[in-house]
């Protein structure tokens, strides 16, 4: 039987999973993380439909995790990729989970009553998580997580655990192993730009100035606020909510040229949920240029403008507290009027940016990385999913900023390149 490995586990590697498996060849997953899904997880929503974000995507996380034909390998990185087309070795580490997996059923007894609280990551930092974890309650696979890193030893897990699941730090180690495989799909995804390099903005200087995805966290009914939008300095509702477009994006002085593809689309559904859930909110979308390129992209900025949201053609060459409001100083290019917005809160529409070690993984899978920081396709025109080395194939934002349906077709696509690969060098294992 022919194999193949996924790498990355987001939304584009579950779907190039799953179509693989679909088609008789066993997959390995791999995710480094401790569950699958991804960013998209993230997500309240999703453009231009509005549709719950997790209600698509958690079927098929659990469907990956079901599916006979896919092997899921959580908390494992891959090391290198040896061997050719039809016969590649991958070289997998697995990271300590301190959990026993086959015993564990996820009930959260030991989260209860474990008395350590860090900041969570899944919540862009906003919310907090204990030393025993689930990042959210809807993980794939079921199991938690022991940070042996902040645990204090406390051992009040291991008295509540009825399946005796928990391990100490010497009952658990990396573990080193390989596979072999006739093709390889990367699909290790994106991280956000940091918006700290942005000084003019003061982020993380001015608290009622938060991030995009910190704002997805908010307005999410699973998140730290419960879905509640409140101010960070002082927990109040805020009334006027200004948005700034292409932080990280399109920014010569930063090095980043290129768009990042969602920054519009994602700004204006936020914009349009705000709205819905509080229409005396005032909501302004500054921007550099509005790109609703997809099906029925523009049909949904309308919407967002018939909703009540401003947009001002401008980006802001300066951003200071005053009193209890954040004052966001614009010039309208349009009207080459100059304005001064009082706002409550800024969110900063941050970019997507290549993974701070894709040159380092680029090496280890004997790829390459663009003058963009992305991993590299072979031909930009006719094969954007094949990488320069034969038989390793790239899928979603790995290569390139993208919304979630092309994610989801570029992993489509590069299974379908992938199988061809396993049929021309039938592996068996």
């Amino acid at each position: 039987m022919s194999e193949a490995v996924v790498i990355g586990g987001g939304i584009s590697g579950i779907a190039a999973a799953l179509d693989l498996a679909n088609h008789g060849i066993h997959v390995h997953l791999i995710e480094r993380e401790p569950t699958i899904g991804g960013h998209m997880a993230m997500l309240d929503k999703t453009f231009p439909t509005n549709d719950c974000s997790m209600c698509i995507l958690s079927p098929k996380m659990v469907e990956a995790a079901r599916h006979p034909m896919i092997s899921l390998h959580t908390c494992t990185e891959v090391t290198s990729i040896e061997g050719t087309e039809g016969n590649f070795r991958v070289m997998v580490t697995r990271h300590p989970r301190y959990i026993k997996e086959a015993d564990c059923t996820g009930c959260g007894d030991c989260v209860t009553v474990c008395p350590v609280e860090v900041y969570n990551q899944f919540d862009a930092g906003l919310g907090v998580r204990k030393a025993i974890y689930k990042a959210h309650p809807q993980v794939v696979p079921n199991i938690v997580m022991r940070d042996a890193e902040h645990c204090i030893n406390c051992g009040l897990c291991y008295d509540i655990c009825g399946k005796q699941a928990i391990l100490r730090d010497n009952e658990d180690s990396e573990e080193q192993g390989f596979i072999n495989a006739s093709a390889v799909i990367v699909a290790t995804g994106y991280q956000v730009f940091d918006a700290t390099l942005k000084t003019a903005y003061h982020y993380r200087q001015i608290p009622d100035v938060i991030t995009s995805i910190e704002l997805e966290r908010m307005i999410n009914a699973s998140g730290p606020t419960a879905g509640v939008l409140k101010r960070l300095s002082d927990g109040q509702k805020p009334h006027h909510i200004v948005f700034i477009q292409c932080v990280g994006s399109r920014d010569c002085q930063l090095g980043n040229t290129s768009c990042s593809a969602v920054c519009c689309m994602y700004a204006i559904k936020n914009a349009m949920l705000i709205k819905e859930k509080s229409p005396d909110t005032k909501v302004t979308v500054l921007y550099m240029d509005i790109r609703a390129y997809g099906k029925g992209y523009e049909e949904f900025y309308n919407r967002a403008i018939n909703t009540g949201v401003e947009f001002i053609r401008g980006l802001p060459g300066d951003i200071y507290q005053a009193g209890k409001s954040v004052v966001v100083q614009v010039e309208n290019t349009e009207t080459q009027q100059l304005l001064k917005l009082q706002a409550d809160m800024v969110i900063l529409s941050v970019g997507l940016r290549p993974q701070d070690d894709a040159e380092e993984i680029a090496k280890k899978y004997g790829i390459s990385c663009d003058e963009t920081g992305f991993f590299e396709s072979k031909d930009q025109k006719t094969g954007q999913v094949v990488s320069i080395r034969p038989g390793i194939f790239l899928a979603g934002t790995c290569h390139r900023p993208m919304d979630i349906p092309d994610a989801v077709a570029e992993g489509g696509a590069a299974a379908m390149r992938a199988f061809i690969s396993c049929m021309k060098g039938e592996h068996a294992i």
